[in-house]
């Protein structure tokens, strides 16, 4: 058995982020609700999915700015951990994660025996983020080209296509999965299918590329 080259080659495009302060801090929690509460959807974007592409080689223990802050400058470790078993790619779009945020925090206020509002050692401040594409002009057409330049692109290309594509772009599969396993692809239902699972909370985004490529090498392997 042979894999057919693909009816359309995947063009690989990568990413660069651009951070705007929106001018809004939280000293407390109370306060971190409120404006989760109001800012705009790019920010809460910003503060848990973008995470991933500021952090590409090692998975931090809390995988999103909201529950690191609580831990580190709130000092509210039983909250930073429900916020930290947060995952975004749980969600379909970003106003359900924050409605997740804002009832873990809702929640966690309301069981407090007293009220919580211990100044952070540092506020928290508010960035929105705006995602620019780079073309790197690099074409595939086969399994093996396309575990060869996934193993190796620059790590911009990996976020865009696992996660700006999914969330931004409304595209819930990934642009991997899609072209891996569609008919204008390579028509691999099953490697799509195992692809669409890799982005998941506790991988960096580095992990995920090793991920999918240990999957291309096991279907090439299993070609013979």
């Amino acid at each position: 058995m042979s894999f057919r080259p693909a009816k359309m080659p995947f063009h690989f495009v990568s990413c660069m982020e651009l951070r705007e302060s929106l001018g809004k801090r939280a000293q407390d929690i109370q306060r971190l609700l409120e404006i989760i509460e109001e800012v705009p959807a790019d920010s809460i974007y910003y503060h848990t999915h973008s995470y991933y592409l500021r952090h590409p080689y090692t998975q931090e223990l809390y995988p999103n700015d909201f529950a690191t802050w609580v831990v580190r400058h709130a000092q509210d470790r039983v909250l930073g951990e429900r916020l930290g078993v947060v995952d975004p790619f749980d969600f379909d779009d970003i106003e359900a994660v924050r409605a997740e945020l804002v009832g873990i925090i809702g929640d966690h206020l309301d069981r407090a025996r007293a009220p919580v509002s211990s100044r952070g050692s540092e506020p928290f401040e508010f960035i929105r983020s705006h995602v620019i594409e780079v073309d790197l002009y690099i074409e595939v057409a086969t399994l093996q080209e396309f575990r060869d330049e996934l193993s190796h692109v620059e790590i911009g290309a990996v976020y865009n296509h696992l996660c700006e594509a999914r969330m931004r772009k409304r595209r819930p599969s990934g642009d991997f999965a899609d072209w891996l396993s569609s008919d204008a692809g390579l028509g691999l239902s099953e490697l799509g299918a195992q692809t669409v699972k890799v982005a998941r909370i506790g991988l960096s985004l580095e992990d995920m590329r090793a991920r999918i490529v240990n999957l291309c090498d096991q279907a090439l392997k299993a070609t013979g």
